[in-house]
Parts: structure tokens; C-alpha cells; sequence
């Protein structure tokens, strides 16, 4: 499923459990991972000196992708490394859409200093710019279980949509999981008159079409479970999430407009944020 692996890092994610997870799923892909670390010299206070803080930057870049490279060679993953200058979140897009990576891998949380480049910030920016798949991963208070035996794919029946249900189901394959298709009726709004109730009505039956329609798409031998949620949808993953011991989410980045939104941008970015299993966005 994945050939190719993009994982960003700095010098936090070495002291994490994102290496060993994005190893292990690497592994079981048969892909490279491709460790970059980016020396942001977007900044004039960078870019306007004589080369001796580029050059800082870069060897804290190379010291940074040497050490998780250690990491995945302990866990027998095939890896190549990198450093190079721009702007943290532009330039992983870029690279990831030059070199044709099938997967972005980000963790979500980063330190301070020179190498602050992975804070929720950047990797939104990611999410919301990368035409390839993203992984986000929690690098504090997560569960990173793997292999996956449980994925939500969150569906309102769109055609983003639909670009996230062929990556689960590819993936469920992939791990042998069972799939879990999420349809949320975002009725906040909705109120006592007729002609809410029937639009109520009409957002329940499209969520019942969207998750029917995972179900009819799934390969042979991958089981799907699916379910009907009312509310706020990042609220509703994530107590999904919780309540049905779900060890990864996938989602795409936009969805129709209406009263049954459920894959807007911002939804992905704060399910990315919060969700304590890792999230999966993919755009069309």
C-alpha cells in the first residue's frame, strides 16, 4: 500500500514512540522511510547572516535525522535521510509532492528552540496543503497501537469522502482490521419547525446511503461496522474513538456543504489535534 514514507522530524521525535510506530507500519508495507529534517531559514534573522546560522541549523539537522535513523535500523526498517532550508510546512509539502511519497507521517507535537517545526500549527498547514495522504501521531498522551485492528473512516457519502474510505479499506486490508464507518448528522442547528425536521430526515437518510455505501465497497474478508452519529462531528469521532477502543481514524480533508457536513477542513484539523490514536487525512 505504501512504497514510499515521509516522516519530518526534529529533535523530539527520536525520544518518542512516532519512530517506532511509523517504523512498524513501515515495515509491515514494505516501505522506505525518508527521515527529513527541515533548518528553517525562512526567517530574516536567518537568511540575513553570513551563512554560520545556516550552517548551525543544518548540522542540529543532521544530528537530529541521524539519530532516528538509529532507531529505525534497531527496528530493521529501510530508511534514507535528508536536511534542507525553507519553510518548515511548505517544504514538506513540497518535497512529499515532488519525490511522489505515498504518506506524509507527522507527529503533533514538537519542542522549542531552533528545531520548533512540528507544533499542531505546521502540521495543520500540512494537512490542510498536502495532496498526499498525512498521518498525524500524538507524541504525548497517545495510543499508538499497532497493528490496527479496529479504523474509523469518517463519511458523509462526498466525494472527498469517498478518497478516505478507499485509503481504510485499503489499509484495513493491508493490517487485517475491521473497519468502522462513521456517519455524523451535525443537527446543532436544527430546530423545532417542520422544515428542519425534514431536513433532519434527509441528513439521516444520505448518513445511512454513506455508511451502506463503505459496506458495498469493502474487499473480500474485511468486516465493516458501521454507525449514525448526532452532534458536533469532531466531538462524535472522538468519543467514537473511545467508546469503540479504535486504534486509528481516517478522514478526508473537505466534504459537502449542508446541514450534513461532516468532513470540513477544520474537522479534520481538530480531530488531527485531539484524537489520541492516529488520524489519517487524505485529500482528493
Amino acid at each position: 500500500m505504501y512504497d514510499d514514507v515521509l516522516l519530518p522530524v526534529d529533535d523530539a521525535t527520536s525520544a518518542t514512540a512516532v519512530l517506532h510506530h511509523a517504523g512498524a507500519l513501515a515495515n509491515r508495507t514494505d516501505a522506505t522511510v525518508r527521515l527529513l529534517n527541515v533548518a528553517d531559514t525562512a526567517h530574516d534573522s536567518v537568511t540575513a547572516t553570513d551563512g554560520e546560522v545556516v550552517d548551525a541549523l543544518e548540522r542540529a539537522g543532521r544530528k537530529v535525522v541521524d539519530e532516528a535513523a538509529e532507531t529505525l535500523e534497531t527496528l530493521g526498517v529501510e530508511y534514507a535521510t535528508d536536511v534542507v532550508q525553507g519553510s518548515p510546512a511548505e517544504t514538506i509539502v513540497d518535497y512529499a509532492t515532488r519525490y511522489e511519497y505515498d504518506l506524509v507521517a507527522m507527529a503533533t507535537r514538537g519542542r522549542g528552540g531552533l528545531s520548533r517545526y512540528l507544533l499542531g500549527s505546521v502540521t495543520e498547514k500540512v494537512i490542510r496543503l498536502s495532496s498526499v495522504p498525512v498521518l498525524t501521531l500524538a507524541s504525548e498522551n497517545g495510543r499508538l497501537t499497532f497493528p490496527y485492528e479496529r479504523i474509523l473512516v469518517a463519511t458523509d457519502g462526498s466525494r472527498q469522502a469517498t478518497n478516505a474510505v478507499d485509503h481504510a479499506l485499503a489499509l484495513a486490508e493491508t493490517v487485517d482490521a475491521t473497519v468502522h464507518a462513521l456517519s455524523v448528522v451535525d443537527d446543532a442547528g436544527v430546530g423545532p419547525d417542520v422544515r428542519a425536521v425534514l431536513s433532519e430526515e434527509v441528513a439521516e437518510r444520505a448518513a445511512r446511503e454513506a455508511v451502506e455505501a463503505v459496506v458495498d465497497a469493502a474487499p473480500p474478508g474485511v468486516d465493516v461496522v458501521t454507525g449514525i452519529e448526532h452532534g458536533q462531528p469532531a466531538a462524535r469521532i472522538r468519543e467514537y474513538v473511545e467508546s469503540n477502543d479504535v486504534h486509528a481514524v481516517v478522514l478526508g480533508t473537505t466534504g459537502r456543504r449542508g446541514v450534513d457536513r461532516v468532513l470540513l477542513g477544520s474537522v479534520a484539523e481538530q480531530t488531527a489535534r485531539a484524537s489520541p490514536v492516529p488520524v489519517f487525512t487524505v485529500r482528493p
